[in-house]
């Protein structure tokens, strides 16, 4: 954590060292410093990212939970113990969400690193560093007593990213938004010179910012015209980013201190989601300018209450809408095809992609395979190993979304909820596993098949940075959401809570239901022909 200070012609680089252990403990250390005319901050010092750390948002979701409990008690005695348990779990979250390296060396063979949580506020760093650098004449060198001195006549602090401490907000603050937000990323002009041109899109989720999406490389170009679709699911989101990249391939790449290579970052830009403009649920067109750079983009926001809607196919001959056990007794198989062909797609080729199941795919490329699937193409498999994994891992969220009913059922729905808030283990883990196994045999079946698959994704969090629970917190809502006019939660009759949050407890709860399952070692069968059925290598 760091930010600027200075007086007069001195400014100079504040920053705090965060080890492994104060990351448990959270004892303050002592600062660092960096008089700004020493930073050497050539680019490949700006890109390197911490290998095999991955974020694990348990911390996000205890927040958003406490904070729903907090605004419901209001007033009452709990609200105080709330606050502290809520600030805690922030804290928490502050320590575990930077994994980028920004690395200043100085002059004197110094070097200092800052933990990042985005691409896009490493740019800002680097930009502001540099703008700093300009108003600086010669070097200084500071005492500890000047230093701390300095630091506590400072008035005033150019902050880099504010952080999102929910906290401190009021509850008049918009909550931001929840429900899918469609983006076409058209096209962009403005660059000098022809190269080999991709976007990524971030938004927030409580203000901590996250890769969604992806555009494709066009190569060799100053125009290029991606026109891609893409569906992000928002969760009290409040801003859209888009970061321009050239991919580097076998010309100038940027130097890694491991030896690898990384892309250029061209621009960057952001749009402000405005609730009032986006609920009419229209195209909005607009253009976001970046360094000289111009990007177009379509933007079209659906909220939670309609996206909630789970439609029956009026096709029975299809797949996607249809219920489970009509598909696989049509097919005469445990697990659905298209289950199981997605399954096998993404463990062949998408099991160490980065933000697999987060990062969504091509609109255009989902809509194609969920056709392809509906009218049983022969032919799907090889639709399916030229397009992109994030495609296939879209579908398959897609599939499930559209079930009518939940996978878990609208009828068990409200009992895996009260389950999972069971306090103590040896009932709740009775309670989980009668429930679980009392579920339809298709749905049970897929469940179990689908699990094993997550399980072994986040076999390789180091390299696809999708723990098991940012795995729950993806597929939960999808797996347990019933659909709207069945989705309930309790709340102190004394006290409503907003539907926002209301909204938000029931993600958490879905999300922890899942979640339990993900970290149980085995679920035993009930009896000797489901038993079978489970370590049958036929689905």
């Amino acid at each position: 954590i760091g930010h600027f200070q200075g007086r007069g012609r001195e400014p100079i680089l504040l920053g705090r060292r965060v080890t492994s252990n104060e990351r448990r403990c959270r004892h303050p250390a002592a600062p660092a410093k960096v008089p700004l005319t020493q930073p050497n901050l050539s680019i490949a010092q700006m890109v390197e990212c911490l290998p095999g750390k991955a974020l694990s948002t348990n911390p996000m979701a205890t927040c958003m939970t406490l904070l729903s409990l907090q605004r419901a008690n209001k007033g009452s005695k709990a609200m105080e113990r709330l606050k502290k348990k809520l600030s805690e779990q922030e804290s928490l979250l502050l320590l575990m969400s930077p994994s980028m390296a920004f690395r200043v060396h100085s002059r004197n063979g110094k070097s200092y690193t800052f933990l990042i949580s985005s691409d896009y506020e490493r740019a800002e760093w680097r930009e502001n560093i540099r703008e700093q650098q300009k108003k600086c004449f010669k070097s200084f060198s500071l005492t500890s007593v000047e230093l701390q001195m300095l630091t506590n006549s400072c008035v005033k602090l150019q902050t880099v990213h504010n952080i999102p401490l929910t906290i401190n907000k009021e509850d008049d603050e918009s909550p931001g938004l929840y429900g899918f937000l469609n983006v076409i990323v058209h096209s962009a002009t403005g660059f000098k010179q022809s190269s080999n041109l991709y976007c990524t899109l971030e938004v927030d989720s409580f203000g901590y910012f996250v890769n969604k999406a992806k555009t494709r490389v066009y190569r060799d170009t100053t125009e290029p015209n991606w026109n891609e679709e893409f569906e992000i699911e928002l969760e009290g989101s409040q801003t859209l980013r888009i970061l321009c990249y050239e991919k580097c391939y076998n010309k100038i790449k940027i130097p890694k201190e491991d030896g690898e290579s990384t892309d250029r970052l061209m621009g960057k830009g952001q749009v402000q989601l405005d609730p009032q403009a986006l609920q009419d649920r229209d195209w909005q067109r607009t253009v976001i300018a970046m360094n000289g750079i111009e990007v177009k983009l379509s933007i079209k926001f659906t909220s939670r209450e309609f996206s909630l809607k789970r439609m029956p196919s009026r096709k029975q001959t299809g797949v996607f809408g249809v219920k489970i056990a009509v598909v696989t007794k049509r097919e005469r198989s445990k697990v659905p095809y298209i289950v199981r062909q997605c399954v096998e797609e993404i463990e062949r080729r998408g099991m160490e992609e980065v933000g697999i199941y987060r990062v969504s795919g091509v609109a255009t490329d989902i809509q194609a395979l969920k056709a392809a699937f509906d009218v049983n193409n022969k032919d799907v498999s090889v639709m399916m190993s030229e397009m992109d994994v994030n495609a296939i891992a879209g579908t398959l969220k897609l599939y499930f979304r559209e079930l009518p009913e939940p996978l878990f059922t609208d009828e068990f729905y409200p009992n895996f909820a009260e389950g999972i808030a069971l306090s103590d283990p040896v009932a709740k883990e009775s309670c989980m596993l009668n429930l679980l196994l009392s579920l339809p045999e298709a749905n049970l079946l897929t469940f179990l098949f689908l699990l094993d698959h997550l399980k072994r994704v986040a076999e390789k969090e180091t390299v696809n940075k999708m723990s098991l629970h940012n795995l729950a917190t993806v597929f939960g809502p999808t797996l347990l959401r019933p659909s709207e006019k069945e989705s309930k939660l309790p709340s102190n009759p004394s006290q409503p809570i907003t539907m926002t949050d209301s909204w938000s407890l029931e993600v958490m709860s879905q999300v922890q239901v899942l979640l339990y399952f993900l970290q149980l070692e085995a679920i035993p069968a009930p009896d000797s022909k489901r038993q079978s059925i489970l370590f049958s290598t036929e689905v």
